[in-house]
């Protein structure tokens, strides 16, 4: 039976964790070619890849086993250059261009960094590339870290947008016992929620494998972020014939419904700060650009209220002073009033640098109904 969920995916999130790297070419060629048909289909797919640490300590020479801080820094500095062209390599055959991005988690949590992050993959996935991302191990910390790609790839996903987040794993799909010690482990392909029977199903990393720092545990968890946002996660093997397309079966993988749709969860997102004293007054025909689904550009900005910074949510305005909506702005108060009323082209001569073409992106703006008291 189809898995429709797949089918409707526009945006996705692929994440290979590192005993995939390890488990040869062929491994990684699959799924690359399950990308590459995906993106023939116009789903626009990002890529989170483990393996710098594991790849690094191999180039360096360390040895198994617990390594300090500064040892997994040095194996990441090292790795990484070879991990992207690891990629590179296997998308190389079918045109395609692979582009590194590195974070740390204090990008994903500030606001500010999150639009550039964002503006960032947007733009590779817009330019047709596909983007690989990785922890930036080099830099980070254990207070100031993800810890696993698999939360990675959750909030990768929440970056772009992503309809779908697959988690490909060294097991076939979440069981209600731990397959690798229990043979009538059965199962789970389709789970309606996570709750606490669904937690305690998970185990903990692959000891065996002897590299990541995930497990069934993490995954739970990064589907569970993943959901908050709308977005489905499926998990599935990841040495698989077909790794990713597969998952279009119903009995293929574990499928994690999303706890809300995508539309609630970005409203609750950008309604939940709002900036009482920052506002943007528009014109009838920015208004009416709004209404069918466009972006706010700064010619269709009569004035600009008070103070905010870039990244804020702030009221959006229509000439009578009403408010008709909420949106994250891409610039300052102070820049938004710099380019108030003039045309895109124009806005980078009066700032004297190169910044978004909208004002506030589609995807950061929402609507507020007629009733709604609140101004």
């Amino acid at each position: 039976m189809i898995r429709t969920g797949f089918d409707t995916a526009r945006c996705v999130v692929v994440k290979a964790g590192s005993s995939l790297l390890q488990a040869g070419d062929a491994v990684i060629a699959a799924i690359v070619a399950d990308i590459v048909v995906l993106r023939s289909r116009g789903v626009r797919v990002t890529l989170v890849s483990s393996g710098a640490v594991a790849l690094g300590r191999e180039r360096l020479g360390l040895p198994r086993g617990s390594l300090s801080l500064e040892q997994k820094q040095a194996a990441a500095a090292a790795g990484q250059p070879r991990l992207l062209d690891l990629w590179a390599r296997a998308f190389a055959p079918h045109g395609i261009v692979t582009a590194q991005a590195l974070l740390t988690l204090d990008v994903t949590e500030s606001r500010r960094s999150w639009l550039n992050a964002r503006a960032t993959l947007e733009t590779l996935l817009e330019l047709g590339a596909v983007p690989i991302v990785n922890e930036n191990d080099t830099i980070a910390t254990d207070e100031i870290r993800y810890g696993d790609n698999d939360r990675l790839a959750a909030r990768v996903a929440q970056l772009t947008g992503a309809d779908l987040l697959v988690l490909l794993s060294d097991v076939a799909a979440l069981h209600d016992a731990d397959p690798r010690t229990t043979t009538s482990a059965r199962p789970l392909h389709d789970i309606a929620a996570i709750d606490a029977a669904i937690h305690a199903m998970a185990g903990e990393a692959n000891s065996a494998a002897g590299v990541g720092t995930g497990g069934m545990r993490t995954k739970i968890l990064a589907a569970e972020l993943a959901g908050g946002s709308g977005c489905a996660t499926a998990i599935a093997l990841g040495t698989a014939t077909n790794p990713v397309l597969s998952l279009e079966r119903s009995d293929h993988g574990s499928w994690f419904h999303p706890a809300r749709s995508s539309a609630n969860a970005r409203e609750r997102w950008i309604s939940g700060v709002v900036s009482r004293n920052g506002a943007i007054r528009i014109d009838d025909g920015a208004r009416r650009a709004l209404a069918n689904g466009k972006s706010l550009l700064p010619v269709g900005v009569q004035a600009v209220e008070g103070q905010f910074e870039r990244g804020e949510t702030i009221r959006i305005l229509a000439a009578d002073g009403s408010l008709i909506a909420r949106g994250v702005s891409a610039y300052s108060a102070d820049d938004a009033r710099r380019v108030a009323g003039c045309r895109s082209d124009e806005a980078e001569a009066r700032l004297g640098y190169r910044r978004s073409a909208a004002l506030i992106h589609t995807d950061d703006i929402v609507p507020v109904a007629a009733a709604d008291p609140e101004g």
